[in-house]
């Protein structure tokens, strides 16, 4: 019969090993749909997101709903709506990579969440835009770089922004309680 210590020992192993699991599931959680939506953003910067390609949506869309538009404006609202997935995709990674940063294992990303958000979208970015040079139905142009950097760095902006007003707000729920 085993004895209370050797019992001990070979239940140890057991935890540590799923502590290693469920880090490596927590870590796979946050950064799974981050490299998901990178490959989303790779797979939009082919022929596949093309202006030829995304006009065939955008333009019966848009005739349909203001059926005496002209085709300055739909060229225009085309534009426009190219523009705004440009800043939402971009937002979106960069909460994304927030998402997965804030809570890291490692101190640096944990304290340096904002900048390294920014930093892997606008490496994410100029490869996007690097990647559109070499094929001939994208133009790849740093003014769309620097739109996708704005947009990630605003969207960094407004979470760091909503962060420190929670952090306020329980600061002043715990001293209130503290005096009751």
């Amino acid at each position: 019969m085993a004895t209370r210590s050797e019992t001990d020992d070979r239940a140890a192993p057991r935890l540590t090993v799923d502590a290693d699991d469920n880090k490596r599931r927590g870590r796979a959680w946050r950064y799974a749909p981050l490299a998901a939506w990178t490959a989303v953003i790779f797979f939009a910067s082919t022929g596949a997101g093309a202006a030829a390609n995304t006009s065939l949506i955008v333009e019966p869309l848009t005739r349909w709903l203001f059926p005496h538009i002209s085709d300055e404006r739909v060229q225009f609202v085309h534009f426009v709506v190219r523009k705004l997935a440009h800043f939402t995709g971009y937002a979106t990674l960069a909460l994304l990579a927030a998402r997965a940063f804030i809570p890291s294992s490692k101190k640096f990303l944990q304290s340096h969440w904002l900048a390294a958000a920014l930093v892997y979208v606008v490496c994410i970015s100029l490869a996007d835009e690097f990647n559109q040079s070499f094929n001939p139905a994208r133009t790849g142009t740093i003014k769309d770089s620097a739109l996708d950097t704005f947009s990630g760095l605003t969207a960094l902006a407004f979470l760091a922004y909503l962060r420190v007003r929670r952090r306020r707000r329980r600061a002043r729920a715990s001293s209130r309680e503290s005096f009751i």
